[in-house]
Formats: structure tokens, C-alpha cells, sequence
């Protein structure tokens, strides 16, 4: 006689989903620290906090928000969608629970509002930093255009067509998407 808590433990299904779910958490790490390697230098971030405008500390609660959104983003694509951020372990199932029920970019808009946020904090505004950063914004919407977009649609076909039709790429929508075959429990379209 086993108890349910017994087989949960012996459960392969959970262990493949943790696994996917830290992998996807270590991929995203890595990105993270990518990204907070090479652009602090391109955007004139500087650290010297003497003399800065107090008021510039209000950007950092979109900082915040911004790159929270994006962990939790990185979250899903491991839990729900059993993959990573990274174009060489893609989630296995179309990911539309949190933040992407609202836009299908979250990941990317929380990782602009990050930014912005720690540009407004430690950035200076030059003609050099705008342009690294409207080539950063620039090169990611062409990467959704060209690659990620084409990607899904050949993977999901008509799940990802009727989630297209339902949530935009960039601007949430104000009342979270729920999809004709969504399933409230598992939080995933069918």
C-alpha cells in the first residue's frame, strides 16, 4: 500500500518538469548576466552616486518590476512550457499563463522597463548610449519578426495563430487572455 505523497515523490513527469524548470532558470541567468556584462558599459552607466539627482531612485520600482516579470517569464518557459529562453532548447509546449495571457512579448517588454529603469538610475543620456539602445530595441523586434514568430507558427500551428489573434505582440492587453481550450488547471493551451 503506497501513500499519494509516496508515488508524487516517484513521479517521472515532476522530475523531467524540474529539471526543464532549472534549466530554464540557469539559461536565463546566463542571459541576465550577459546582458548586465555588456550593456551597462554601451548605455554610460556610471555608479557615482554623489551628487546624483535623488529623484532618479524613482526609476528603480519599474527596475524592478521589469526584470521580475522577465524571471517570471523565464520561470514559465521551464514549468509550463518544459524548455528555456535559448533558441536551442525551446520550450516544448506554447507558453500562455502569467504574464504572457496579457502580450506575447513579456519577457522582452519586462527586460526594456529593467533597463530604462537602471538607465534613468546610473545612465547618461548621449548620442551614443541612444543609439546602442535603439539598435538593442531595434534588433530584438527584428528577432521576433524574423525568427521567433516563423518558429512558432511552424511548431504550433493553429494554437499559436488563435493566441496571435487574441494577444498582441507588444502592447498588453487589459484583461488576461484565457483561450478557447484553456485549461484554468494546468494553466497551459491546449
Amino acid at each position: 500500500m503506497t501513500s499519494g505523497y509516496t508515488g508524487a515523490l516517484r513521479d517521472p513527469n515532476k522530475c523531467v518538469n524540474l529539471g526543464t524548470t532549472l534549466a530554464s532558470l540557469v539559461v536565463g541567468a546566463a542571459f541576465l548576466g550577459l546582458w548586465f556584462w555588456l550593456l551597462p558599459p554601451w548605455l554610460g552607466f556610471r555608479v557615482e552616486m554623489a551628487g546624483a539627482a535623488r529623484w532618479r531612485w524613482l526609476a528603480a520600482a519599474p527596475a524592478v518590476l521589469g526584470f521580475a516579470v522577465a524571471l517570471r517569464c523565464i520561470w514559465d518557459f521551464g514549468r509550463t512550457g518544459h524548455g528555456t529562453p535559448a533558441v536551442f532548447a525551446p520550450p516544448q509546449k506554447l507558453v500562455v499563463v502569467g504574464p504572457y495571457r496579457y502580450v506575447r512579448n513579456p519577457m522582452y517588454l519586462g527586460f526594456f522597463v529593467g533597463w530604462t529603469g537602471l538607465w534613468v538610475i546610473f545612465g547618461r543620456a548621449d548620442v551614443e548610449a541612444i543609439g546602442w539602445a535603439c539598435a538593442a530595441v531595434a534588433g530584438v523586434m527584428l528577432f521576433v519578426l524574423l525568427y521567433e514568430q516563423p518558429t512558432l507558427r511552424r511548431k504550433f500551428g493553429a494554437e499559436y495563430e488563435e493566441y496571435c489573434r487574441n494577444v498582441r505582440a507588444w502592447i498588453p492587453r487589459l484583461r488576461p487572455w484565457r483561450g478557447e481550450a484553456w485549461s484554468g488547471k494546468e494553466g497551459v493551451a491546449r
